[in-house]
Parts: structure tokens; C-alpha cells; sequence
């Protein structure tokens, strides 16, 4: 037993020095400088993700996470039991899905009272804000706060 001991030992000893060896796999991809600030996207990235952001898959995506959500809703009690922050929600993704181009802020109550703010780039778009709003269930009154703001 007192022979195994150093040999455990020297075993372990060099196991850790070859495990502790390979640094730069951690610190290969990491900033030379960490208090560097991140890179800003250029322009092509950020018209590519504005544009996926608008696209029709996008919004049958929203349409979709909206549907479910009523299905569980349905299924837990229907609005009865839903917080403030699951109508809000929901009104925002049928909003963004349907006036993408909008910058609308959406707030609701527990009355069922909802109240959209913002900008929208015509009249249409404002006209829409109401009856979209109302199709999801559980709200009861839609307060439009929203003006119409052409895009810069």
C-alpha cells in the first residue's frame, strides 16, 4: 500500500497537468479586450432580420402562438384565470403579425380593457389596431392611443 500511494498520486499530478494544458480551447473564441463593446450588425444583417422579422412565415408564426395560447386558455378556464400579461401579449404578437411596420406599445387590464400606443405608418394601419385587438379573446374594450407617423 505505501508503494501504490506515490503512484496514485503521480498518476493524478500528470492527469491534471494534461487536462489543464489545453487552454486555448476556452480562449480562443473570447474578445482579446472584455471590456470591448460588441460589434454592431451592418447594414445587409440588419435589413435581412427586418425583413424575416416581416415575413409571411413570421406572422403565421405569431398566428399560431396566438391560436395556441387560446387553446390553453380554453382548456385552463378560458380568461377568468388569465394574467394581464398574457392578454397584453397576445394583442402585441396579433398587432406585430398584422402591422408590421408599427411601433405600438400594448397594455392591458384585468377588465379586459386594452390600450395601444405608438406610431403606424398610415391611416390604414390605424384603422386595423381596433378590430384586430378584439379578436383575441378576452378583450373587451381596445383604447387606441396609436398616431399615424410616416416612416423616417
Amino acid at each position: 500500500m505505501q508503494k501504490l500511494t506515490p503512484v496514485l498520486i503521480s498518476c493524478l499530478l500528470v492527469f491534471g497537468v494534461a487536462a489543464c494544458d489545453n487552454a486555448s480551447k476556452t480562449s480562443e473564441s473570447a474578445p482579446n479586450n472584455p471590456n470591448e463593446a460588441p460589434q454592431s450588425p451592418n447594414v445587409q444583417t440588419t435589413e435581412a432580420s427586418q425583413k424575416d422579422a416581416q415575413s409571411e412565415v413570421r406572422r403565421k408564426q405569431l398566428d399560431a402562438d396566438i391560436r395556441a395560447r387560446e387553446q390553453r386558455n380554453n382548456a385552463t378556464g378560458g380568461d377568468t384565470q388569465r394574467a394581464e400579461g398574457d392578454l397584453s401579449s397576445e394583442v402585441r404578437s396579433k398587432l406585430e403579425a398584422n402591422i408590421p411596420k408599427g411601433q405600438l406599445t400594448v397594455e392591458a387590464a384585468d377588465d379586459g380593457t386594452v390600450t395601444v400606443g405608438g406610431t403606424v405608418n398610415n391611416q390604414q394601419e390605424l384603422a386595423k389596431i381596433e378590430p384586430l385587438a378584439k379578436e383575441i379573446k378576452g378583450v373587451k374594450i381596445v383604447i387606441v392611443k396609436a398616431t399615424v407617423a410616416p416612416p423616417r
